[in-house]
Order: C-alpha cells, then structure tokens, then sequence
C-alpha cells in the first residue's frame, strides 16, 4: 500500500509539473499505448477465456477491436482536440479576442469491472492520456487473469507517474477512495456506484458513473420479426447476458408475440446449441453467487427455452421467460445475465407507459417499420441512448458518446466525448490594454444608461 501511496504522490506531482501536457508527449503516449496492446493481444485473449471462458472472437470483436478504435481515433484527432477554439467575447468586450482551451483535469481514478474487463478499463485510459492526464486503473477482483495482464500491459507501456494498473483487491478500492483525485470515472453496479458518489462528494470530486439498469425493447406489430429475432437474440445473449446495455425485457405487441417468440427460439437454437449441448465459447457466469441469483429469477413464469443450468461449469443456457405478471422476480432487479423476460402489450401508449413509469434506463430499442412510431417511442421516453432496428450498437463507434441518464449513469465517453470528460475548459478573454470601455466605471450613470437602452438592449 505504502507503494501504491508513493507512486500516487509521484503521479500529482508530475501532472503539476505538466510533465505529460504537451500534444506531442501525449501522441507519443497513445502510440506506446497502442504498440503494447497490439503486442499483448494473446495475453489479454488469454486472460478473458481463463476469467469468463470467452471465445477468441467475442474477445476480439468486444474488447480488443473497441479499444483498438479509440486509439486510433484520439491518435487521429489529438491535433484538433487540444487546438484552442475561437470563442465569442461579445460586443461588450470588443475589441477582444476570446477562445477555450482545454486542459488536463490531473489525476484521475477509473473503477473497471468484470464484465468487459479490458475494453472497460482500456477505453477510459485512453481518454484520460489523451486529455494529458495521469490515471490509476482499479480493475475488478472478479476477474483476476486480466487485472494481471492489464497490470503487465500498462506497465511495460507508460511510465508509473503516468498510468498504472493497481491491486484488483477491495483493501485497495477503499484505500483509494479515501485519496484526492480530480476525477472518479466508475464503471460498475448501482450500488457502489453509489458509495463512489458519496465519497467523492465529500471532496467536491466530479464523477463520471456509468451504471445500468432495465433496458427496454419495444416490438411493435409493423417489426421485420425475422431481423428483429435474431438482433434481439445476438444483443442479450453476448456474453451470456452479462452487458449492461443488453436487452433486459422485452415489450411486444400481442399480434406479434407467438411470431417473434418462434423465431428467438429458433435463433437461440441455431446460434448457441449444437446437438442439444451449449456450444464451446459461451461465456460463463461470473461466479456461483451470480449463477444462484439468476436461477432463482426463472420463477413466477413458464420457460420458453433454455433454463438449465450447471452449477459447477457456471454455465446457464440461454433462457426465454413468459412471466405470469409483471410483478415477477426477473421484472425486479437488471438481470446481467441470460434470462429474457417477454411481455406483451396491446398499443404502443401501453408499451411507452410501462417504460416511463419505471427509472430511465441505460439504453432503449424499439424495432419498427414505422418511422412515425419510432419518434413518437423516442419523444415519450427518456434513456441514456440506444437503437432503432437494433440492438447494443450504440456504443461500438467512437464517434457514438456513450452514457446513462437519471439512475443509470452520468457523463458520456467514447471517442471525443472521452477527450472531453477528461478535459477542464478553460475560457481565456484577451483585451488589449491599449483601448478602455468607460462605460463600465462609476460616474456619469445617465448617460450610461441611455447608452446601454440604445446600444445594447436590442
């Protein structure tokens, strides 16, 4: 501890110094960065199938493609985002020149968690270094192969008083809670996220929470059901459930409902069984804990598909649940985890009043054939983003900012929006000494007036 304590001391000092402010030391950073993750591709790989038994493509397509395009989007547009940017100073401050500038926050604090444990701490870090800030990563005890490999990756590539990778373990989360940083950035469960919150505001710390919550998909009767199937399917089951932008019930319209239903199980079958068995590369629950809590979430309804589980193997196959009420077990809590609860609805007031009397979710899909009823679906509803015609896209670009709203998280990050977060705007008036505006000093206060009435109040 007295370690990490030192190389955190290390870490202001440098940021005050301004050691890593410079646009080309933070390009020369972002291409370490980038050199030694590219380097360390099987390692991560690795890691992901030995913490959560990821298949080689899901951990290239969810983690290391993600991080990949941020990097080579800060790398692309680092010149254009550190550019000071010409404001307007107005006609009371004429003749002037006005701009904003960014600059580094400090040092900051990025929460990882389990789930998608090298995109989720890697992509904020790239923010982070690219704003010019030093960072410390806390990733998640959950997933201990990757906190290693993280730790290994980070360490070969930046220097200690810049970035670091710490003890994935709860002694060091709180220990680092009780430091002052100039900015927390969480990525995790409503509940801690919430202690975050409480202890950063004891040092008027800003905090980016990216959280989670019940994301809604709307199915109304005009979908194309046979898209909509497999879309729906894909985004809830990747990484078996355990995304929080993942589908976490399903609202359809009650002429659609037998369709759709057919073809989920269809595509459930087709994508993640063969022979009858779950196909090698599905992803595993995260622990027994987890496993026990969404076994118990399959009550209070009748199991279309799926179900099963396997305790040992922490394996739970893909399960679609039609629950008696909306009042289930699984209507709840968020699932984060394979099971998908369908409800039916009679109109499209029906489905927009169920979503708007619960908290604003993460994300929110409506699949549809009418432009009419997706902004009509957009307009009533309130989320932190989210798709038509698709789901759990939205965040895969980053040109795509990324963020809850409400309960499900505050501040946005992905591409430039994570340059922003990571960034203090810092406005700059520059007035020439040479010229004065008397009417901003005391005395004559009639003529002033008649001068502010004409002039300026128009």
């Amino acid at each position: 501890m007295q370690t990490l304590l030192g190389t955190l001391e290390a870490m202001r000092k440098a940021a005050k110094a301004g050691v890593y402010h410079g646009v080309e030391q933070r390009r020369k950073n972002l291409r370490a960065l980038k050199a030694e993750f590219l380097r360390s591709q099987k390692e991560l790989l690795s890691a992901l199938r030995e913490d959560l038994g990821k298949s080689e493509f899901d951990g290239l397509s969810t983690e290391i493609l993600m991080v990949n395009d941020e990097l080579n989007c800060a790398l692309r547009n680092l010149d254009g985002w550190c550019a000071p940017k010409k404001a307007d100073g107005g006609v009371v401050n004429f003749p002037s020149r006005a701009y904003v500038t960014a600059q580094p926050l400090g040092t900051v604090l990025i929460y990882s968690p389990w789930n998608y444990p090298v995109q989720l701490a890697l992509s904020p870090l790239v923010g982070a270094v690219a704003a010019g800030n030093s960072a410390v990563v806390k990733p998640s005890p959950l997933a201990p192969a990757t906190a290693r490999a993280l730790a290994r990756l980070v360490g070969r590539a930046l220097p200690d008083d810049l970035a670091l990778v710490t003890d994935p373990s709860d002694e060091v989360s709180a220990a680092l809670l009780d430091e002052p940083f100039d900015l927390i950035f969480f990525t995790g469960g409503e509940r801690f996220g919430r202690h975050v919150l409480e202890c950063a505001a004891k040092r008027m710390t800003p905090v980016v929470l990216e959280l989670g919550g019940k994301s809604p998909c709307i199915v109304d009767a005009s979908a194309d059901l046979d898209a909509a199937s497999k879309r729906i399917v894909w985004g809830k089951f990747l990484n078996a459930g355990q995304t929080c932008v993942a589908p976490d019930y399903l609202l359809v319209q009650k002429r659609a409902l037998a369709p759709l239903c057919e073809r989920m199980e269809r595509a459930v079958k087709r994508f993640y069984f063969h022979a009858g068995r779950l196909k090698p590369g599905y992803t595993r629950i995260i622990n027994r804990k987890h496993f026990d809590r969404l076994t118990a979430l399959l009550e209070g309804g009748r199991i279309l598909c799926g179900g099963n589980g396997d305790r040992e193997r922490l394996l739970l196959e893909p399960t679609i649940l039609l629950p008696e009420t909306a009042d289930v077990p699984a209507m709840e809590e968020e699932i984060f985890g394979p099971v998908l609860p369908v409800l039916p609805f009679d109109s499209l007031d029906d489905a927009i009043s169920f979503v708007s009397a619960r908290p604003k979710p993460l994300a929110l899909y409506h699949f549809t054939r009418s432009r009419r009823a997706a902004e009509r679906v957009l307009r009533a509803t309130a989320a932190g983003g989210g798709c038509i015609n698709d789901v759990v896209m939205h965040l895969a670009g980053s040109g795509l900012p990324f963020g809850g709203v409400g309960e499900s998280g505050m501040g946005r990050y992905h591409g430039k929006a994570s340059f922003d977060v990571f960034s203090h705007y810092r406005t700059i008036l520059d007035k020439p000494a040479a010229f004065e505006f008397p009417l901003r000093y005391p005395g004559l206060e009639t003529l002033k007036i008649a001068a502010v009435r004409t002039f300026l109040l128009r």
